[in-house]
C-alpha cells in the first residue's frame, strides 16, 4: 500500500507536469501567433529568390521594433480578400518617389536604384511610368523579383502597401530541403 505522503508526491508531480505542458503549449501558440509563423509561397513572382510552394518562416515581431527596409522581403494580405498572402520585395520607402522608365530602370527620387534582384528587364512600368509614384508617410512600393511575371505596386490590383498591412519579414526557407536556409538580401 502507498502511504499518503507518496500519493501526494505523485499527485503533485502530475499537477506539476500538467502545468508545465500547458505552459509549453501556450508559449508555442504565442510564438506562432505573434513572433514567428510560416507561410507557403504561391506562384513564381519572386523567382529566383523564392519559388512556388516554398515554405518560408516570417518574423512577425521585427517591425514592432524597426521599420521595414529597402530590399526586405515582406508578407501582406491579398487585397482581393481571397484569404491568401502576397510575398514581395520592398523597393520604395515612405515619402520617396518611385519611377520606372521605358528601359526598365528603377529610379528612387530620380536616382538610379542599384539593385540586382530582378530576373529580367521590366517591360511594363505600369503606374510607376511617367512621373512615377510618390509614397505617403506610411506606404511602401513592392516588386516581385520575377518582374515581368509579378502583380505588384506597379498595378492597381496591388498598389502601394500600407505599413499596417505588412505582416512580417521573410527570413528563412524550410522547404524544399535543397534550398533550406536563410533568405538573404
Amino acid at each position: 500500500m502507498s502511504s499518503p505522503k507518496k500519493k501526494r508526491r505523485k499527485g503533485s508531480g502530475i499537477l506539476s507536469n500538467s502545468i508545465y505542458l500547458l505552459l509549453v503549449i501556450a508559449a508555442a501558440f504565442l510564438l506562432n501567433s505573434f513572433v514567428i509563423t510560416r507561410d507557403v509561397v504561391s506562384g513564381d513572382s519572386m523567382y529566383d529568390t523564392l519559388s512556388d510552394k516554398d515554405v518560408v518562416m516570417i518574423n512577425r515581431l521585427t517591425y514592432s521594433f524597426s521599420s521595414p527596409k529597402r530590399f526586405d522581403i515582406v508578407v501582406f494580405p491579398d487585397s482581393d480578400s481571397l484569404g491568401g498572402d502576397i510575398v514581395k520585395r520592398i523597393v520604395g520607402l515612405p515619402g520617396e518617389t518611385v519611377r520606372i522608365d521605358d528601359e526598365g530602370n528603377i529610379y528612387i527620387n530620380e536616382r538610379l536604384l542599384n539593385e540586382h534582384y530582378g530576373t529580367e528587364t521590366i517591360k511594363d512600368p505600369g503606374l510607376a511610368s511617367g512621373r512615377g509614384i510618390t509614397l505617403s508617410s506610411d506606404e511602401y512600393f513592392v516588386l516581385g523579383d520575377n518582374r515581368n511575371n509579378s502583380m505588384d505596386s506597379r498595378f492597381a490590383q496591388i498598389r502601394n502597401v500600407k505599413r499596417s498591412r505588412i505582416k512580417g519579414k521573410v527570413f528563412f526557407r524550410i522547404l524544399p530541403l535543397s534550398s533550406f536556409g536563410a533568405v538573404g538580401k
